[in-house]
Order: structure tokens, then sequence, then C-alpha cells
């Protein structure tokens, strides 16, 4: 019976040291200096994927595992169809788990953060590590045989290359023949030695990962945190405080962000929402950490009907609390338009309501602290899944795009500059924009605008490397409908600002008999 730590089979070795070199060898023709990283990236993760799947058939067999790799496949197809550095990290996380969970159920998603950074720290050294038994296992057969081979290559390299050089000199044709041979590039050389070190490194550690069984038990909560208690008397003293203290803030809000009611002189809607947007969420998270430290199941706190009570209606508040921070967002949006930093705060106070919900029947229902662990991580992940398959900026330009024409100067003031800066996630909103536009003047500046954004997105998808699935529905949609040829647009002699209008000529100085 061959344990763990034994030597491997020779097939397997190779068969895993062949699907690394693949891997390795496609990146190498995807990534290239110059060039962006577009769809191919996607097509290579699932290349990962299907090496992994096909070199360790127990990933297969294991149901956790084999979840993992199938969401790993998912991430390569959201990579293919629009590469973002968020489908990205994740797609790193699920094929990371496919690799390690057939070694070690999955207990809880905070323990295995820490086995996949601890796995992500190890896997540097893992192929150089293999490497090295493996030569030491053939030392001894090898070192005869490489002290004669290197004997016998001595005088023919040495000697060749001497006749080599003279013959170049005494004729032209063999010195001509030298002379074209281009040596590549140094910068690209190391370029490309680097990144395959990168690539086998990585794709090495999914193909024979190792995990300390130690790494996730010894970083679990410290017993000094589980055997925190202030006792009951100071909780409800302390709950009764803050409630009073939130109770203020939310009749605030009642009172002016939602029923409507004028606020005082000096302080303008706008001003109101944006100053507590975002302080307010900190203000719920550190009242969550504070149930969190303080309040466990099986405490004197937690069995106490006041404090429960208190809890309950503190956690509440702090609901009715990101509520408000949300409706402050949203007025805020109305006012000044969305981006998509943005919508994901939006999305990221969902997450905080969710998390405070699931703390409350957490108390409410003694559920231990890994299980609240795993709720919030299955929120978090479904939220980040579903940011990285969809284009914020894209959605946020949308938006904007349906305001200004159901709206027109009735709605927030439209900053062309933003639809500018997003590239290929703000072509289609500004083709929208172009043909319901009515003024010649501002037609025109998003007719050219529209056509830059055009620009660079055809050659982001004239490069096989840079192309991506979205950008090709982007360039179907807005060819559709104005066609690949360049619009008529007015002369810019001086260029035009980020939001298409023309820059005037420079004002000429005025004489001095002017200035008199």
């Amino acid at each position: 019976m061959t344990t763990t730590n034994g030597p491997r089979p020779a097939m397997p070795m190779a068969a895993k040291l062949a699907a690394a070199i693949a891997v390795a060898m496609v990146a190498e023709g995807i990534f290239s200096t110059g060039s962006e990283i577009g769809g191919t990236i996607g097509v290579l993760a699932l290349i990962w994927v299907a090496a992994l799947a096909l070199t360790r058939p127990i990933v297969r067999r294991t149901p956790a595992a084999r979840n993992a790799l199938v969401a790993a496949a998912g991430f390569a197809l959201v990579l293919v169809d629009d590469p973002n550095p968020l489908a990205l990290l994740l797609g790193w996380i699920a094929i990371s788990l496919a690799a390690l969970l057939p070694g070690r159920r999955f207990d809880d998603a905070l323990r295995w953060g820490q086995r996949l950074g601890w796995h992500a720290l190890v896997g540097l050294g893992l192929p150089w590590r293999d490497l090295a038994w493996s030569a030491a296992a053939r030392r001894r057969a090898r070192r005869g045989g490489v002290r004669a081979g290197v004997a016998m290559l001595v005088v023919p390299v040495v000697g060749g290359a001497v006749f080599l050089t003279l013959f170049a000199n005494a004729n032209p044709l063999i010195g001509d023949a030298f002379g074209r041979i281009a040596l590549p590039d140094l910068t690209d050389v190391i370029w490309r030695t680097i990144l395959a070190a990168v690539m086998l490194t990585a794709v090495w550690a999914t193909l024979r990962p190792r995990l300390s069984p130690r790494i996730g038990e010894r970083f679990a909560t410290p017993g000094a945190i589980a055997r925190f208690d202030l006792g009951v008397a100071t909780l409800v003293l302390s709950l009764a405080t803050f409630n009073a203290i939130f109770a203020v803030q939310n009749l605030l809000d009642i009172l002016f962000l939602w029923s409507g009611a004028p606020l005082p002189a000096g302080v303008t809607m706008a001003d109101y929402a944006h100053r507590g947007a975002y302080a307010l969420i900190v203000t719920a998270l550190l009242a969550a950490l504070f149930v969190l430290v303080t309040l466990r199941p099986g405490g004197s706190g937690a069995a106490s009907p006041a404090v429960r009570r208190l809890v309950t209606l503190w956690i509440a508040q702090n609901l009715l609390l990101v509520a408000s921070s949300a409706l402050r967002l949203v007025d805020y949006i109305a006012a000044y338009a969305m981006t998509g930093l943005r919508l994901a705060a939006l999305a990221w106070m969902a997450l905080v309501a969710t998390g405070l919900a699931l703390i409350l029947w957490r108390l409410l229902r003694g559920r231990s602290a890994a299980w609240l662990v795993n709720a919030n991580a299955l929120a978090a992940a479904l939220v980040l899944s579903a940011a990285s398959a969809v284009d914020l900026g894209a959605t946020a330009a949308a938006w904007n795009a349906d305001v200004a024409i159901d709206k027109g100067r009735a709605g927030p003031p439209l900053d062309l500059c933003y639809l500018a800066r997003l590239g290929p996630s703000g072509l289609v909103a500004l083709a929208r924009l172009e043909r319901h536009a009515k003024d010649a003047g501002l037609r025109d500046r998003l007719t050219y605008l529209r056509w830059q954004a055009q620009l660079r997105t055809t050659e982001l998808q004239d490069d096989w490397r840079s192309w991506s699935g979205r950008n090709a529905r982007r360039l179907a949609a807005v060819e559709g409908r104005t066609g690949r040829r360049p619009p008529q647009v007015r002369r810019a002699d001086n260029g035009r600002g980020c939001d298409g209008s023309i820059v005037p000529p420079p004002a000429w100085p005025l004489t001095k008999a002017a200035q008199r």
C-alpha cells in the first residue's frame, strides 16, 4: 500500500507534468507584451480545469470537489464572455477548492479561507520540491552517465564552434547566413520565462496539492474571545443606551428621508443623503461586531430574555439604518446619476443587511459560529458571482441613458465624460443617446464619443488575444444601427474635451495699443 508521502507512479507524474507544460504553452501563446487580455484568458482557464479533471480522477469522484470544478468552469466561461478581475479571483478560488477538497472536507468558510491562503503561499515551492525529490531519486543512476556525456560533448562542441567561426570569416555565404540570424529580444525572453514559471507553478499546485492537516485548525477562534462575557447587567445597560442613540438617528431619517419633510435651512437633500450613506454602513458593521463578540449562543447574555429582546430591537434598528443608507444613496443617484461604484455600494448594503439578519437568526435559534460564517460566505459568493458576470459600468451607463431619454433636462445632469471613460462598456449607451438626441450640438458630441468607443472596441476585437464575447455583441448591436463608416462630425482643429465638446481656439494676447 502506497502512503501519501511515498513515491508516486511514473505515469501519473508524467501525465501531470505534460498537462502543466501544455497549460503553460497555451499561456505563452495567449499572453504577449503589448497586448491586452481578452476572452482568451477564459479559454486558458477552461484548459486548466480540463487538465485538473483529467489528471486527478479523484476530483471527479468527490462531490464537493466536483461542484467546485463546475463552478471554476462557469467562471471560465464568464471570462470568455467578459474578462474581469473578480471572475478571475473567484475562478482561482473555485479551482483551488476543487484541488484541495478531495483531501479535506468542507467545515467552515473561515478556515477554508486560511487554507486557501496557505495553499497559495506554499504552492510557490511545490514544483521545486518535487523537482528536487525527482533529482535525488535519480542522482546515483545518472552521476556516471552525466560525466561521460559532458566529456563526450566537449570536443565536438568546442571544435565545431571554432571551425564555424573560421568558415564564417572565410566564406561570405556562411557569414551572411549567420548575420541574418536574429537573436530574440532579451526583454521578451525574460517576460516569457517568468510567465512560464508562474503558470507552471500555479497549475502544479493544483495537480499535486499539499496541505498541512494543522492549517485551519491552528487559526481557530481563540478561547479568550469565545469566553468573553460582559455580564447581563452590562449588556442590558449597553444595549439600552445603543437603542436610544440609534432611535434618534432613525427618527430623523423617518422624518426627513422617508416622509419627505423639508430639511432645515442650509441643508440640501443631496448633502443629507451623501454624507450618511457610507458612514451609517460602518455603524451597522460595528453593531454586528459587538453582537458577535458579546452574545454567542449559550452565553449568559443570550440566555437572558431582556438581553434577547434588546438585541432583537437593536438589530431591527440596524436594518432600518441600512435601509435608510440605501435610500440615501438612491436619492443621491437620482440627483447626480449612477456609477458602477454606487451600484456596487447598493449590493454591499444588501449584503450587510443579510449579515445582520443572519446574526439575529443565529442568536434566536442557537446556531453555531460555523453556520453563521458559511451562511454569510454563501451570500457573499452569490453576490460576487453575479457581479462577476454583470458589467457594472455598462449597467450604470444604461441606467443613465434610460433616465436621460425619459426625463431629459428634468433628470440628473448627463456625465458624458464618465460614459466616455467607460470605453466599450459605454458604447451601447452612447449609441442610444445619439439616436435619441434632438439638439444638433449634443448629437455631434455623442456621435464623436460613440465613434471613439467603437474604434476602441473594434481595436480590441481585431486582436484575438483581447477578443471577448460581450464586446462582440456590443459591436454587432451598434454597427447594425450606425454601420462601420466614420461618421460626419464637426471639425475640431483644437481637439475635443472629455465630453466631446469642441475646444475653442486659444485667445490671442492683446497688443499694447489695444490694452490702452
